[in-house]
C-alpha cells in the first residue's frame, strides 16, 4: 500500500450520479475489510429530509455547505487511521475545497460511465434533482468531467458494471 493511504486510509470514490459510486463502494469495502458510507446518506440521515428536500426547501448553496460539513466529518476519521471507502455525490468533488480535502486525506477515484449508461441507470429515478431537465443534465454531464479529470486514478465502468469495476480498483498501484 502506498504511504499516502497508510497514512490518511481514504479512498473517495467520485463521478456523475448514476455510474455507481456506491455500489462500487460496498464491495470495494468489503473486500479491503474497510468501513463503507456514502455521504449522500450521511447528510439525508443527519439532515432528516431527502436530497430532493433539501434542494427544494433550502437550495443547492445550503445543501453545497452541509455536504462539506459532513465530508469534513468523514475525513477526520480517516485523518485519525481509520479505513473508509467514502462514496461522495456528484458535485462534490467538483467544489475545490472537498477535492483539496480529499486530497489531502487520501486517494480520489474517478468512476467514469458514459452518458447514456447513466440515463439508462437513472432513468425512472425522481430522487435526482439535478437530473429533472434533460438538456442541463447533459450540459451538467459534460461540465463535471473536467472536475473529475483531476482524480488521482480513473476507472471506466463498462459492460462488466460494478463488478469489473472493483476489479480494476483492486489492480491499481496503491494496493
Amino acid at each position: 500500500m502506498i504511504l499516502k493511504l497508510k497514512r490518511t486510509p481514504g479512498i473517495y470514490l467520485v463521478g456523475f450520479m448514476g455510474c455507481g459510486k456506491t455500489t462500487v463502494g460496498r464491495a470495494l469495502a468489503r473486500r479491503l475489510g474497510w468501513r463503507f458510507a456514502d455521504l449522500d446518506e450521511d447528510i439525508e440521515s443527519r439532515q432528516q429530509m431527502t436530497i430532493n428536500e433539501i434542494f427544494d426547501r433550502l437550495g443547492e448553496e445550503e445543501f453545497r455547505r452541509i455536504e462539506h460539513e459532513a465530508l469534513k466529518k468523514r475525513v477526520a476519521d480517516i485523518a485519525h487511521g481509520v479505513p473508509w471507502v467514502l462514496a461522495v455525490g456528484g458535485g462534490c468533488f467538483a467544489q475545490p475545497r472537498n477535492a483539496a480535502l480529499m486530497a489531502d486525506n487520501g486517494i480520489s477515484i474517478w468512476l467514469d460511465a458514459p452518458l447514456e449508461m447513466i440515463r439508462a441507470r437513472i432513468a425512472h429515478s425522481g430522487t435526482r434533482p439535478l437530473a429533472r431537465d434533460p438538456a442541463k443534465f447533459e450540459q451538467l454531464y459534460q461540465t463535471r468531467r473536467a472536475a473529475y479529470e483531476k482524480a488521482d486514478y480513473r476507472i471506466e465502468i463498462g459492460p462488466g458494471g460494478s463488478a469489473e469495476a472493483v476489479e480494476k480498483i483492486l489492480q491499481l498501484p496503491i494496493f
